[in-house]
């Protein structure tokens, strides 16, 4: 059986010379890659208290509806600002070059709810500290945050202390 790693594909100088860029698409056209990473993130979960799982718009769709499914629990979508219909919050993060706005809608955690945040990747920690203000506002708690992967040179861990933070797979570089 291949470990997770020799499912996702590293493409060399992209975007820039130096980036050693981390392609999650080699895991979802892959149904044992695909298979594999689903399994890994519920197995993470074994044993986790939650009610509800919130995934970050759009890798954390792909990643966090499976594991809702899978674990019978509701999935939340965290959507890029102006994307859903009804009353929502919003949170401001940093990016690169400018800024970026994500969005839940208001009524889509309860207070006290235990939610699990899902995402793809956790490079310098910007979306998911994001998600984290917005699952808070809204009255719940964070109990778990998984990613398939972590860029660990870019300390994007660094954002969520205090948190219980895994990934499958964690890159020590950029």
């Amino acid at each position: 059986m291949k470990k997770m790693e020799e499912y996702i594909r590293c493409i060399p100088d992209f975007p820039e010379p130096g980036i050693m860029f981390r392609d999650v698409t080699s895991v979802l056209q892959d149904a044992e890659g695909l298979k594999l990473a689903i399994d890994s993130m519920i197995k993470i979960l074994d044993g986790v208290d939650f009610d509800v799982v919130a995934g970050t718009e759009s890798r954390g769709f792909i990643f966090g509806v499976p594991v809702a499914y899978a674990m019978g629990k509701a999935f939340v979508p965290v959507r890029k600002k102006g994307k859903l219909p009804c009353e929502t919050v919003s949170e401001k993060y940093a990016l690169e070059y400018g800024f970026a706005e994500i969005e839940m809608h208001k009524d889509s955690i309860k207070p006290g709810q235990k939610v699990v945040l899902i995402d793809d990747l956790i490079a310098t920690g910007g979306t998911i500290e994001a998600a984290i203000k917005l699952v808070e506002r809204l009255g719940g708690e964070v109990v778990k945050i998984v990613c398939l992967m972590e860029l660990a040179g870019l300390e994007g861990r660094r954002k969520l202390e205090g948190y219980d933070f895994e990934a499958v797979v964690t890159y020590e570089g950029k």
